[in-house]
């Protein structure tokens, strides 16, 4: 691999991240097309469900200037047509002479084109970086693919004795506006936002995404509220028209996630208070945590997360770090857990 293929999947995983949550349940992808002589001519991300694939997008660009250059892509070319063609037959008519992949398709329908390209005569480097890209923008879709359920980022907002609100009920606001502005970006990667009865009746939030100016933007992830028992009212603001929104009645964190992935959500944002936080917890459903915390100490009130069942210090629930960064005078910590439950059914492919 020459270091101009490693530059150009650095940003094709970086085109990947720029289409979270607009493409399920296809996988966010990107790729980049060099010229011969290893300058980018092209590059692409996966454009909404029916819509041209990242290597189509790129070979659109590069035109002629593909001819016996390189694709670099973040996932493996299909070889099926699904909503659009095969984008191995893509590459092959564009005349590329080398194909670098990062991920292997896992899916049976759409497998099968780094042989085709192969076969068609097309040098082609799987696995490269593949770590990077199953934990970038490809991690949601693969987990839907490997365990037939969206990926679940957990975000919270605590102070720094890890409280989610004071001991009269006020939370607005634990963190400033960067956090703030932050979380919206969160929020447009995700397919949804998902929060409990109690968050609902007690914040009454809107969960849409909004810019610096507090206007809603074009993205609008699913809102959903887990409200068993109907104590959601009809003037709670999550049913204005601002984006849409379901009130679910699932009694449990698996049943509301079959239910969210047969919706097409394949990323979903967790922002439920400390009792529907722990309830993903507990049952291994959480894949990614973003923690905001605040330099202030309360002392009292609520925790960050509810009764876990846990009693000794062998059985807590580790993370690893990913990043931990300043945000305004908050700080913003980027976790993955160390231990993590999960099938190896198969899900959707891509289409």
């Amino acid at each position: 691999m020459t270091e101009g293929e490693r530059s150009a999947m650095a940003r094709a995983r970086e085109l990947g991240a720029s289409v979270l949550g607009a493409t399920s349940p296809n996988p966010a992808v990107g790729a980049v097309v060099l010229a011969p002589d290893g300058t980018p001519v092209g590059e692409g991300a996966t454009r909404p469900a029916g819509g041209p694939h990242a290597e189509v997008v790129a070979l659109a660009q590069a035109v002629e200037r593909a001819r016996g250059g390189t694709a670099v892509v973040t996932l493996e070319p299909c070889a099926h047509t699904g909503r659009t063609g095969p984008c191995a037959e893509a590459l092959i008519a564009a005349g590329v002479a080398r194909v670098v992949v990062a991920v292997p398709e896992p899916t049976a329908p759409a497998g099968g084109g780094a042989d085709r390209l192969r076969a068609a005569g097309i040098d082609v480097e799987v696995g490269v970086e593949r770590d990077e890209a199953e934990h970038g923008a490809l991690a949601s879709w693969l987990t839907g693919v490997r365990e037939h359920r969206p990926f679940v980022v957990w975000k919270v907002a605590a102070t720094l004795d890890g409280r989610v609100a004071a001991a009269d009920g006020t939370s607005r606001w634990i963190t400033g506006e960067v956090a703030r502005a932050a979380v919206h970006r969160l929020r447009a990667t995700c397919d949804a936002v998902v929060v409990g009865s109690g968050t609902a009746l007690t914040d009454d939030p809107r969960l849409t995404v909004r810019d610096a100016g507090g206007q809603v933007t074009g993205r609008r992830p699913l809102r959903v509220v887990v409200d068993r028992r109907g104590r959601v009212p009809a003037t709670a603001r999550v049913h204005d028209d601002a984006a849409p929104t379901l009130l679910s009645r699932a009694e449990t964190p698996a049943q509301l996630l079959a239910e969210l992935f047969d919706r097409d959500v394949r990323r979903v944002l967790l922002e439920g208070g400390p009792t529907l936080a722990a309830a993903f917890l507990r049952a291994g459903l959480v894949d990614e945590a973003v923690v905001h915390l605040a330099p202030t100490l309360l002392g009292a009130g609520p925790s960050l997360v509810g009764d876990l069942g846990i009693s000794t210090m062998a059985d807590a629930l580790s993370f690893s770090i990913v990043d931990l960064l300043p945000m305004g005078g908050d700080v913003q910590i980027h976790l993955r857990p160390t231990r993590h439950t999960g099938g190896d059914r198969h899900a959707d492919r891509r289409s």
